[in-house]
C-alpha cells in the first residue's frame, strides 16, 4: 500500500473553494430586521396604509409650503375684498358674486362671504395652525404619558399609587367640558405674559390644554407594559451592573415601549386635530382673523352662509375629514405593523 500523501496548500484551497462545503450548501443566511424595519415593510405592503401615508404627507407639505403656494396664487389669508364688484349688495348681501364664489384662476377656491378673503390662502395657513396645534399637543401628551407611566410601572409602591390616582382623576373628568371651561381661563392668564393678545395666544393655550389633559390614557398603557418589562433579565442585568434608575428607565425601559408610544401618537394626532376644530368652531379656540379649519367652519356657521351655498362649509369640512381619516388609517396600519402577534409581513 502506498503511503498517504500529506495534504498540501493546493488541496486546502480546493477544499475551501469546493461548492460542496457546508458554508455554501447550508440554508441561506437571512439578515434580521428591526421592529421598525419590519413595521415599515408591512406598511409598504398595504395599499390602504400607503394611500393614507401619501395623504398625510401631502397635507403636511400643504401646510409647510403655505407661504409658497399663496405667493404663487398671488393672494394672502388676511386681505379683505368687500367692494360691490366682489360681494353682492342686493340679493344676498355679503355673498361673493358668482365669479368669486367658486374656484377660478385668480382665487383657486373662491372667496369667503362677509369679508371676501381668499379661501385657498386661509385653508393653507389654517392647515399650518391646525397641524401645529395637533402635533405639539401630541408631543406634550406623549412626553408626560411616557415619563409618568414608566415611573409608575418601574418604581411601584407609593410612586405607582400616587401617579395611578392622578391618572384616574384625569380620566374621570369629562374631557370636552373641562377643556371648554379651562381654555378661556388659561387664555386670560397667558394674556398677561409675553404672548400678549397676539395670534400665538390661542395656539399656545390649546397646546397646553390638549397636551396636559391627554396624557393619562397613554400613561396607563405604558405603566402596564413596564410592569412586565421591569422583571426581564436585561433589566436585572442592568441593575446588577450598578446602572442608575434613570439610566435603566431611559436606556432599557423606554425603548421597549416605543412601539406602544408610536401607535398612541399616530392615533392622538387626529384626535387633537378634531379637538382644535371643535373648540375653534365653538368660539374658544383660534379666533378670527387667525385662520384655522375650525375657525373657518365657525365663520360659515355664524353667518348661515352654508344655508345659501354649502361650498363655504364643504371646503374646510372636507379637508378636516380627509386629514383625520388619513391619520386614523395610518394609525391603524402602524398598530397592526408593530403588533408582534400579527402574521402579516
Amino acid at each position: 500500500m502506498l503511503p498517504a500523501r500529506p495534504p498540501s496548500d493546493a488541496d486546502g484551497d480546493a477544499l475551501l473553494n469546493s461548492p460542496s462545503t457546508e458554508s455554501t450548501s447550508g440554508p441561506p443566511v437571512v439578515a434580521a430586521r428591526s421592529l421598525l424595519g419590519t413595521a415599515w415593510l408591512r406598511i409598504r405592503r398595504s395599499r390602504v396604509a400607503r394611500a393614507a401615508l401619501a395623504v398625510v404627507v401631502l397635507m403636511i407639505l400643504f401646510a409647510v409650503l403655505a407661504p409658497v403656494l399663496t405667493a404663487i396664487e398671488g393672494q394672502d389669508a388676511y386681505t379683505t375684498s368687500t367692494s360691490p364688484d366682489v360681494l353682492d349688495d342686493y340679493g344676498t348681501p355679503g355673498l361673493p358674486l358668482p365669479y368669486y364664489r367658486y374656484p377660478s384662476s385668480d382665487h383657486w377656491l373662491g372667496l369667503e362671504p362677509g369679508l371676501g378673503r381668499d379661501i385657498f390662502a386661509r385653508m393653507a395657513h389654517g392647515a399650518q395652525v391646525s397641524l401645529v396645534i395637533a402635533l405639539l399637543a401630541t408631543v406634550v401628551s406623549v412626553v408626560l404619558g411616557t415619563v409618568l407611566g414608566a415611573a409608575a410601572g418601574y418604581f411601584g409602591g407609593k410612586v405607582d399609587m400616587v401617579i395611578s390616582r392622578v391618572m384616574d382623576l384625569f380620566l374621570a373628568f369629562p374631557h370636552l367640558l373641562l377643556v371648554l371651561s379651562l381654555t378661556p381661563i388659561l387664555q386670560s392668564r397667558l394674556g398677561d405674559t409675553a404672548l400678549g393678545n397676539g395670534s400665538l395666544l390661542p395656539i399656545a393655550s390649546l397646546v397646553i390644554i390638549l397636551g396636559f389633559f391627554g396624557w393619562a390614557y397613554l400613561a396607563r398603557v405604558v405603566r402596564g407594559q413596564v410592569l412586565s418589562i421591569r422583571e426581564q433579565e436585561f433589566v436585572e442585568a442592568a441593575r446588577a451592573y450598578g446602572a442608575s434608575h434613570r439610566s435603566i428607565i431611559i436606556k432599557q425601559i423606554v425603548p421597549n415601549v416605543m412601539g406602544v408610544v408610536l401607535v398612541y401618537a399616530t392615533m392622538m394626532i387626529p384626535t387633537n386635530i378634531t379637538a382644535e376644530a371643535a373648540l375653534s368652531f365653538l368660539g374658544v379656540g383660534v379666533k378670527d382673523p387667525t385662520p384655522s379649519w375650525g375657525q373657518m367652519l365657525n365663520a360659515a356657521q355664524q353667518g348661515n352662509w352654508y344655508l345659501t351655498d354649502p361650498w363655504f362649509l364643504a371646503v374646510p369640512a372636507g379637508a378636516l375629514v380627509i386629514t383625520v381619516l388619513a391619520f386614523n388609517l395610518l394609525g391603524d396600519a402602524v398598530r397592526d405593523a408593530l403588533d408582534p402577534k400579527s402574521s402579516r409581513g
